[in-house]
């Protein structure tokens, strides 16, 4: 804070775009070309939970004519949250000042990032919002749409965050943000995984930012949307919704990063 009260940010650093991977052989080189274009001062981490298809040799490939580009292959797939994870602390360890999330199947549009990370100059997390004013879907039919605002609308209700987005997961995060976060307490693995890192931050008193993004559906490849992963969001976030009414009545702080 500067001596009249108003949060003071200090330069972003370099950016890390941390990029998890199961199966997306035929996604994986136009991503990383368009992200290159679109950031060029942008380092690229692609999280490979040894994908049968060869994704892993594919991005090894990359890596190899490109010194902006790194891989870090996992022993299999362990979920979203987990890659992640892995990707964030990797970026710590390396000292990058941004981490930034984003799919590898083209539904983030890496020509978007520059706006995020503009945002960021005065943000601690910045989300990329599809249910905001300016935000949109692209190719989605109408159940999914229902199904992804439903569960943002009962998230942001039930948690009690001022987020129109809670489950996006097209975001940049100042590294010293990540730091607060309590990451070694956060187990929840599929899509609720954004949830929980957006309840943790808002509940850690960080600066959280949206700004409109179009999100695409995937062209090429399988969606790794599951019933599991629907069903993990909702008992998550459920459970964490009466523990945080239950801590209000009771005068208890809500747990937060821990």
């Amino acid at each position: 804070m500067d001596d009249g009260g108003q949060r003071r940010y200090g330069p972003l650093g370099t950016a890390l775009v941390i990029i998890p991977t199961f199966n997306e052989a035929e996604n994986i080189k136009p991503i990383v070309a368009r992200v290159r274009a679109a950031v060029p001062a942008a380092d690229i981490l692609i999280a490979d939970d040894n994908s049968p298809d060869g994704t892993g040799k594919i991005a090894d490939e990359l890596a190899a004519v490109d010194s902006q580009v790194r891989v870090l292959h996992r022993k299999g797939k362990e979920g979203l949250g987990a890659a992640y994870l892995a990707g964030f602390r990797w970026g710590i360890d390396h000292g990058y000042g941004v981490l930034v999330e984003m799919d590898a199947d083209g539904s983030h549009q890496p020509e978007e990032l520059p706006r995020l990370l503009t945002a960021l100059k005065g943000a601690d997390l910045v989300l990329g919002s599809r249910w905001m004013p300016g935000g949109r879907v692209v190719n989605w039919p109408k159940t999914r749409e229902l199904l992804s605002r439903g569960g943002s609308t009962y998230s942001r209700v039930l948690l009690g965050v001022p987020i129109r987005d809670v489950t996006g997961g097209f975001r940049a995060f100042r590294t010293r943000t990540l730091e607060g976060l309590g990451l070694d307490a956060v187990s929840s693995q599929g899509y609720c995984f954004q949830v929980d890192l957006a309840r943790r931050a808002v509940a850690a008193g960080f600066h959280v930012v949206e700004v409109p993004i179009t999100f695409v559906e995937r062209e090429l490849g399988d969606s790794k949307m599951s019933r599991d992963i629907v069903v993990e969001a909702l008992w998550r976030v459920t459970a964490w919704g009466v523990e945080s009414r239950a801590n209000r009545f009771l005068g208890r702080k809500t747990s937060g990063p821990a």
